[in-house]
């Protein structure tokens, strides 16, 4: 927590949109909400056979909205821990300097939102008619008005290098099917694939993900997805027998 706590003072809350300049697409700042695996803004579900490497947190709600984790709290009351989860969990009502935390991160995670949706100048609209399955795409700004889908046991490939970014900007849901695959070639990164998806992300059973979901609502994985990545929504993230594992990205305190 005292790491996070230090963040405080260098994450760039309320930071214009980067443009989308000749030396490529400039990541999306996460701020304090990139320390985080999971963060909510109505709470996380999680059922038996769950897992989850990195930080959770939830506000501006209590942690009486983490649910099915089986949270210990911690001696200093300012984070708990669960069998569920490789690392800690935060919420608004804990105490000492975790109710700051957690707004500033939910700040940062809504401007990280509106970040991503106001990149202009896409390298694509409408790719795909909104069906990415099979398609191999190259780093760069992808826009759609409308929903998105990755069909049952179908992929999608990304193809770029370690410091290439994706952005997508998708005007309304996201599903992914059962058995779906995100796949990664040429070096590219998960922390840097940005998902801007208006309304609910729904990862079918057994799908592969990767990626840094910002959903304007929920987040929900269900039974065997994998999500290599972060789940951030402004409503909730809902793992049945699932599991979310953040990306190796040494950018953000050697997460």
């Amino acid at each position: 927590m005292a790491a996070l706590v230090a963040l405080l003072s260098s994450t760039s809350s309320g930071a214009k949109p980067a443009k989308h300049g000749s030396k490529g697409l400039a990541p999306v700042d996460l701020g304090l909400a990139g320390t985080f695996v999971i963060l909510s803004e109505s709470g996380i579900s999680a059922t038996a056979g769950s897992g989850i490497v990195g930080d959770i947190g939830v506000s501006s709600i209590a942690a009486i909205a983490v649910t099915g984790c089986g949270l210990i709290m911690d001696a200093s009351g300012e984070f708990a821990t669960s069998p569920l989860v490789d690392g800690n969990v935060s919420a608004a009502d804990y105490a000492g300097p975790t109710r700051l935390v957690m707004t500033t991160a939910v700040g940062d995670m809504v401007n990280a939102y509106k970040d991503a949706a106001g990149r202009k100048w896409p390298d694509a609209t409408e790719l795909g008619a909104g069906n990415i399955s099979g398609l191999t795409v190259k780093p760069g700004l992808y826009k759609w008005a409308g929903a998105v889908q990755l069909n049952h046991g179908a992929s999608v490939t990304l193809s770029g290098t370690s410091n290439d970014v994706w952005i997508f900007q998708v005007g309304e849901g996201l599903t992914v099917g059962n058995g779906a695959r995100v796949i990664l070639q040429g070096g590219a990164q998960a922390k840097n694939i940005f998902w801007q998806v208006a309304t609910q992300t729904t990862l079918g059973t057994t799908a592969s993900f990767q990626g840094i979901i910002l959903s304007g609502t929920a987040i929900v994985l269900n039974t065997g997805a994998a999500l290599t990545g972060r789940a951030l929504a402004q409503t909730a993230v809902a793992l049945a027998a699932s599991e979310v594992i953040q990306p190796n990205n040494p950018d953000n305190c050697g997460r």
